[in-house]
């Protein structure tokens, strides 16, 4: 085993993600600096995203009833721990997606400070009230949370991107399920591996943060499931290409 290798496992451990290697794994992870194989795993089914909606499903009807601070919550122990592993996540990214060092750490740097934006937008989610001409009525203007959000990120900015959505939907009381590049799967186990111990600390829901595993077809039936109320997808414009009709023929919201 080269020492990239051993230095990969090592901050996976920290991280808090078990093995890399599966011997049945088709998604395959290589680091650009040696071409070396620093990680094999198994692909999610199209069958097992069905199963994994459902259950965002099921975790965002309980999240949406929590108050807005509560689960702001949630955002603002996530943002802890990555102030705590900023080095070994932005050493991951640099391994995975090859950045230099400063770049995977900004990255990072940038995760926690979406954390910060959104933790304050959870006492911020308020509407208007609104004159009316009728006696004794008042029109409010409320807003509610969306659903489940897909996020579908590309393999040069590996955890920002999730970390945009992410933080934003949990605020707004939203599950996630994200399926990050095939080619930078370790550093999606390591944000979902922060994610679950953050929702551990607050008493988050279940399955309220997934990650989903391989390539384009899984990509296909998360952005076709009826039950995603919003995709939010980076990539090339070829992607945007075959995201947006599938999209809107189900009335499903887009970001691109």
């Amino acid at each position: 085993m080269s020492q990239l290798v051993e230095r990969t496992h090592e901050i996976l451990r920290r991280l808090g993600v078990g093995d890399p290697f599966d011997a049945d794994g088709t998604v395959v992870a290589r680091s650009p600096i040696d071409g070396a194989e620093i990680g094999r795993l198994r692909a999610t089914s199209r069958a097992d995203v069905a199963a994994i909606v459902g259950q965002a499903q099921t975790a965002f009807e309980a999240w949406r009833t929590v108050p807005a601070p509560t689960r702001g919550q949630l955002v603002r122990e996530l943002g802890q721990l990555l102030r705590e592993h900023k080095e070994d996540l932005g050493a991951l990214v640099s391994i995975e997606a090859g950045k230099i060092t400063s770049e995977g750490l900004g990255e990072v740097q940038e995760m926690i400070d979406i954390c910060d934006l959104a933790v304050g937008q959870s006492r911020q989610l308020f509407g208007l009230t609104i004159a009316s001409e009728r006696p004794g009525h008042r029109m409010m203007e409320q807003w509610h949370p969306l659903g489940v959000v897909g996020v579908i990120s590309a393999f040069n900015c590996p955890v920002a991107v999730w970390s945009w959505n992410a933080a934003l939907a949990f605020v707004c009381g939203d599950a996630v399920v994200w399926k990050p590049s095939d080619k930078t799967p370790l550093t999606g186990l390591a944000c979902q591996s922060l994610m679950t111990q953050a929702a551990e600390r607050v008493g988050a829901p279940e399955q309220l943060s997934a990650l989903l595993l391989g390539g384009a077809d899984i990509g296909e039936a998360l952005v076709d499931d009826p039950r995603v109320a919003l995709v939010s997808a980076t990539g090339s414009a070829r992607m945007g290409r075959a995201v947006a009709p599938r999209v809107a023929a189900r009335l499903g919201r887009l970001l691109l």
